[in-house]
This record gives C-alpha cells, structure tokens and sequence, in this order.
C-alpha cells in the first residue's frame, strides 16, 4: 500500500473536514429526525471516494497508509455515529475477506466492496455464544455446497448488505479448527432476517437478528481452509479494527470537548462565563490531555500493526480499552459542563453522549480486551 505525499494528504484531510462540519451535520439531522441513513448519504460517501481510503491503489482505493486513514477517521467520528459506521466498516472489512481471497473471489467479492459496490456485512456475534471461538453456528457439508444452520445477532448493515461474511463452523469440531469463513449471499434460501429494535445511540445503522436453517453455502464462497474461520476474523479485520475504533473514541471525545469549550466560553453565570471559573476550566484541561493520551497509544498500535509486529494484537486491545475509558469520561465531562440544557433531546451533545455508549462493547467489551491483554502478558512472563 502506498502513502499520501504530505501536500496531498493535507488537502484530503480540509476536505474531509469540511464536509464533516457542513454536509455530514446535515445528514446528522436528517438521520435523528428519520431514524434511518438516508441511501443519499452512501452514494455521497462512496461518490466521494471516502469507502475506499484505505484500499490499495490496484484495487482502486485510495491507497493511503493505515495511520493517515486513522487521522481521517478521527475527523469522520465528529460527525453522526451511523456515518462514521459506514466509513469504518467499508474501510476495513475488505482486509478480511483479501487476505484467503483467490483471485476469482478478489473479483467477486472483494473490487466490487472496495468500489462500494457491494455492501458487505461481519457477521461474527451470535445471541447464545460469546467471542471468537465459542461460535454455536454450523455448517454441514454436502458435495460443493455447505448447509448452514443458527443464529446470529447485532449484525451491523446485517438488514441492508449485499452479502455476510459470516462466521462457523462445521459440524463436530471445536476450538478454533473446524471454524469457516464464508460469504452468504443476502437472499439466501433458508435463512429468516429480523431488524432489531431501534438503538440508545447510533441511530439509522440497521442490525440484524439472522437465522439459518439448512441453508445452502456454496463451498466456492468459503475463504480460505476449513480451520481459517478464526484466522480470517481475527487477524484480517478484529485487529487493525479494534485499533479503528479506539480512534473513531478519539474523534467523539474532540467533538464532545469542541461542544464544552464553545459552550464554557458563551454561557454566562453571575456576570463570567463558565470558563472563567477553575472547576470547568481543570475539567477541559483533564479531557484534553485524557483525549492526546488516547490519540497517540491508539497510532502507536497502528504503526505496530503496519509492521507486522506480533504485539500489536495485544496493542490493539490496549489502545480499544483506554479510548473507551477516555470517551466515558469526556463525555460525561462535556455534558456537566452543559449543565440541564445538554441533557434535552435536539442537541449536538446529547447526541454525542448517546452515541459514545456503543463503542463501549464494538470489537468486544472491555472485558474482552482486558482478557486478550492478560493473556498476551503471561505468555511473556513465562
């Protein structure tokens, strides 16, 4: 992959901003007010080229290295969470399925989804198993084709894709071996597709509740071996989106604190502004440091990742962990520095604190990250 020359990407980076502060807070509106993304709003992005940022040159993406993309995601999570969703996962969700993509399958699946073409949904989490190896859903094989039976759940654009890459397992094994990457087809026979209710945050992105039963895979759509499921989840697209998220919590946090700062300078209180007075002025001094501190463990990580090192695995999970941490308390700081008035429905901060909640379990829950760090750490000690 290629890297913007500093001229270049400098011009990128104004241009992705302004559309974030003029168009993006239109589509923001737009989107709370109709509870949906209207389909305007993925013809604009992908128009635009801001699906494919991340994607090679040969691919017809934009070519750019993974930490330039990551500076230009903080500047997307300023705005409205759903469009930053749509960034985030066309951005990322190709690694997964190039990485065991033959050169039949790069075409089919792979050039069309960088294109924005071909709207593709991960589709690893299911309602009565939890991460990675504890998948429940399974597939039978019979000649070319597999049959795919149970459940999966909170599927982001899991209503809307053109495909799932899903996630299983054949039937008898356990652990990691036997897992199965596979790209179903949306309109499969066989499967029973339910929106879930309307989110706390995060409005307009639908999620899917999906259940299969026998239904019919052809064995040409599986990437990769039987055994590769996990690799092909974990390394192709939880990794380097982990590290995503942690900086999507980085541009929430700067937005949140650009709202506190405006509003500590304008609001007035027995004769000051708020921002006179050393409670709100110590509070934006500890988001600011909190929110820099993220920031960079978070490019650190990526940097790691575009190595190759093998911690960055473990960095990924660091740097998911703290910006959450960071974007909970910045939040919270942010609306207290509103007092009542944030709390109401309509405005820009209220929006933000409901959508920061969600990030608190996207990629896995603190918890998850805390396990993957322990366990990264131990190995070392011994």
């Amino acid at each position: 992959m290629t890297q913007a020359d500093g001229t270049s990407f400098a011009t990128l980076a104004r241009e992705v901003e302004a559309f974030v502060r003029g168009p993006g807070e239109a589509y923001a509106t737009a989107i709370e007010r109709d509870r949906s993304v209207p389909a305007q709003l993925w013809t604009d992005l992908r128009d635009r080229g801001y699906l494919r940022l991340a994607a090679p040159v040969d691919y017809g993406g934009a070519g750019l290295s993974f930490t330039q993309y990551l500076q230009l995601l903080e500047l997307f999570s300023m705005s409205h969470a759903s469009l930053r969703m749509i960034v985030h996962v066309c951005n990322g969700v190709w690694r997964s399925i190039d990485q065991f993509a033959s050169d039949e399958q790069r075409k089919k699946f792979v050039l069309p989804q960088v294109a924005g073409d071909l709207r593709v949904a991960f589709t690893l989490t299911e309602p009565t198993a939890g991460t990675g190896a504890d998948l429940r859903a399974s597939v039978t094989r019979d000649g070319d084709t597999y049959l795919l039976s149970g459940e999966k759940h909170l599927i982001t654009f899991g209503v809307s894709c053109d495909y799932w890459l899903l996630f299983a397992r054949c039937e008898g094994s356990t652990g990691k071996d036997g897992t199965v990457a596979l790209m179903v087809d949306r309109h499969v026979d066989g499967v029973r597709v339910t929106p879930m209710p309307d989110t706390m945050g995060v409005r307009g992105t639908d999620h899917a509740h999906l259940t299969f039963d026998r239904a019919p895979v052809p064995v040409a759509n599986r990437l990769g071996e039987e055994g590769d499921g996990l690799t092909v989840a974990l390394g192709g697209f939880l990794t380097p989106s982990r590290i995503g998220v942690a900086m999507t919590c980085v541009g929430l946090a700067r937005r949140a604190q650009e709202l506190a700062v405006e509003h500590a300078g304008n609001r007035v209180t027995f004769g000051r502004p708020l921002a006179a007075r050393q409670a709100v002025a110590f509070a934006l001094a500890e988001n600011a440091a909190d929110i820099e501190a993220a920031r960079q463990l978070t490019l650190h990580a990526a940097r790691r990742w575009e190595a190759g090192e093998s911690d960055a695995g473990a960095l990924s999970s660091m740097a998911k962990l703290v910006a959450v941490d960071m974007l909970t308390r910045v939040t919270d700081k942010a609306l207290q520095v509103h007092g009542g008035i944030g709390y109401w429905e309509g405005s820009t901060i209220e929006r933000v604190y409901r959508d920061a909640r969600a990030q608190r379990f996207e990629e896995g829950t603190n918890e998850i990250q805390k396990t993957v760090i322990a366990r990264e750490i131990l190995a070392a000690g011994r």
